[in-house]
């Protein structure tokens, strides 16, 4: 007979090295108006995916387009103005 045995303990034991550092949680909490944006253009997008566009759509999509733009290009602008040449 075979025994059935979970891995469990093989899967998660290195849990706590696989967790995110400061430093990226850091990088994450910069990009945020970036990865809103986006989820919101998304949103957007998906709206229109089970009918046919309308205007109001189509602004709706071409708005969140602009923020995104605008978001990322803020993000550019902010990560070339910091002094420890992070890019």
């Amino acid at each position: 007979m075979n025994h059935i045995v979970t891995v469990q303990d093989a899967v998660t034991a290195f849990a706590d090295f696989m967790e995110p550092t400061d430093a990226e949680l850091d990088e994450i909490e910069r990009e945020m108006l970036v990865i809103l944006a986006d989820v919101e253009l998304l949103d957007a997008h998906i709206i229109t995916l089970d009918r046919t566009p309308t205007e109001v759509d189509a602004r709706r999509i071409r708005r969140a387009r602009r923020r995104a733009l605008a978001a990322r290009v803020a993000l550019v602008n902010r990560t070339a103005g910091r002094s420890d040449g992070a890019a």
